[in-house]
């Protein structure tokens, strides 16, 4: 009998509907999955059942070795492959050679940093993932919602996203302490095209923006934003767009961000 790994923040999915309900979240085409965390191999098995062609990586080489066994004839016959490894060690610019929809139950403790790389991959065209329902807020929530941030702005020029159902403690082997979510996030076909993107430095400085605008979330933007522009510029081009100087950093909209970066940069 496997058991889940502590160091790896595994906790496997038992629940036969569930997975059902995730499996049928996916986009019903013919395009590549990529499933980062296969653990048992059971969506894995299912994502195969509907003839789509699967690369998993699975960082444990103990379920490497299981999942080599369990899948012999699909790995035989290519239309599995396994890559045995942390999954960050190979994501370069693209994680994959072709277009690939994303599905994944990623551990808690990597989650955040595995969608932003998936974000940012120009070949994932679809991130299906189960994490922790707070981060699943975070990249889903809408411009005054309180969990509004730094990680909704980013996902809401890239995509479109959706946080589809809750999942129970009890649907897992060990049961996690927390509730997980289903997060969905649709890439949109123009975001290729927008300048903000176009430049690997000028994305990195949008980051960094938007960490500085989130830093102290309670504040008022205008304050977070004086660590790094003049309290005049700042007063000038708030009020020249009547925006308020108490606004708070959840209260604004992606595109007042967006603004916001290419005229006081």
């Amino acid at each position: 009998m496997i058991k889940a790994k502590k160091r790896f923040g595994q906790n496997f999915l038992k629940d036969e509907f569930i997975k059902h309900k995730i499996i049928q979240a996916m986009p019903n085409d013919n395009t590549s999955v990529v499933e980062i965390g296969p653990g048992l191999g059971d969506l894995t098995k299912k994502l195969l059942e509907t003839d789509k062609k699967v690369t998993a990586f699975e960082i444990d080489l103990g379920l490497c070795d299981f999942l080599q066994d369990s899948f012999k004839n699909e790995l035989k016959s290519k239309q599995l492959e396994l890559v045995c490894g942390d999954v960050l060690d190979n994501w370069e610019e693209s994680l994959i050679d072709e277009q690939y929809h994303l599905i994944a139950n990623l551990p808690y403790y990597v989650a955040t940093k595995i969608i932003l790389k998936a974000l940012f991959d120009k070949k994932c065209k679809t991130i299906l993932v189960m994490i922790q329902k707070e981060v699943a807020l975070k990249f889903s929530a809408n411009a005054g919602d309180k969990e509004f941030s730094s990680l909704s702005i980013l996902t809401d020029i890239i995509g479109e996203s959706k946080l589809l159902f809750d999942v129970g403690p009890e649907c897992f082997d060990p049961q996690p302490k927390i509730t997980s979510s289903i997060l969905k996030i649709v890439k949109k076909k123009e975001y290729i095209e927008d300048s903000l993107f176009k430049d690997e430095q000028e994305v990195k400085r949008f980051k960094d923006f938007l960490k500085v605008a989130f830093s102290a979330p309670r504040k008022v933007l205008i304050k977070n934003l004086q660590k790094i522009y003049s309290k005049e510029s700042l007063t000038e081009y708030f009020e020249a767009q009547n925006l308020s100087k108490s606004v708070r950093p959840h209260q604004l909209r992606t595109i007042d961000y967006h603004l916001l970066f290419k005229n006081l940069k």
